[in-house]
């Protein structure tokens, strides 16, 4: 894609877009996720993937909970990636995201994912410029690898304003509710915000091959009504359909409502 300058991309809903209005409307895709997923389930051809990246306190976890609070936990996996273990360390930086890709009929999502390896790394310069490339590149055959073998992948980046995220932090101090998110580590990182912005800007031009969904996300309704949004229209994509009988087994089953009846 173009090189995007985040500084110039909004972080907040139109003004003429009203709350209660986008709340209705997001417990109708809801109800169409949890149609759909369950549909995807049953035909077994098809695995969603959605990537979920964006600065500390963007609403990450947040939106994984309004947009698929509804779907059967038993078709849909969340996968959070910290920091590499130990095992993890010994292997490529791909591999850990290998054993946990959706297997068909399974929607998987990444709470951050493969692209802190050319982020957080980058920005603390934990790896030169060299590896920085050459990891682009093992991005984009990677997920072309899941797109060629059925699975389609969707890449939010949840684009909140330093302002909006100052506040969210400082509500970890202040609400008891969200002590247990405090992190001082999140108010050293702010210190970088310039560089993550370059990062990223740098991630979305040369990881494009499947594209980025940048996603205002100051205001929670609004950012999880475009997601919600973004998840029906792909899964409707698919064109999917429950499996029907084959016509071979059609006298087995009537036979077996006839037992059934005496």
């Amino acid at each position: 894609m173009p090189k995007v300058n985040l500084s110039q991309i909004n972080t907040r809903a139109p003004k003429n877009l009203k709350k209660e209005n986008a709340k209705a409307k997001l417990l109708k895709l809801q109800t169409k996720i949890e149609e759909l997923q369950n549909v995807l389930y049953a035909e077994g051809k098809h695995s969603l993937l959605v990537i979920l990246q964006g600065m500390d306190a963007s609403g990450k976890d947040g939106a994984i909970k309004k947009v698929f609070g509804a779907v059967n936990p038993a078709g849909c996996k969340v996968f959070s990636f910290k920091k590499p273990t130990e095992i993890e360390m010994k292997h490529d930086f791909l591999w850990r995201l290998h054993q946990v890709v959706p297997e068909k009929g399974m929607i998987h999502i990444f709470n951050r994912s493969h692209y802190e390896d050319v982020l957080i790394q980058r920005v603390h310069k934990w790896i030169d410029e060299t590896v920085v490339k050459q990891r682009f590149e093992h991005i984009n055959a990677f997920e072309k690898l899941l797109e060629q073998s059925g699975t389609t992948v969707l890449k939010f980046y949840l684009h909140i304003s330093p302002e909006e995220q100052l506040e969210r932090l400082n509500e970890r101090l202040t609400d008891p509710t969200k002590n247990w998110k405090y992190n001082q580590q999140d108010f050293e990182e702010r210190k970088l915000w310039n560089n993550y912005m370059n990062a990223y800007e740098d991630v979305f031009e040369n990881c494009d091959k499947v594209a980025w969904n940048i996603i205002p996300s100051d205001q929670n309704w609004y950012k999880e009504l475009l997601i919600a949004e973004k998840i029906v229209a792909t899964l409707e994509s698919l064109k999917m359909a429950y499996p029907k009988v084959e016509n071979s087994n059609l006298p087995q089953a009537a036979g077996a409502k006839s037992v059934k009846k005496k």
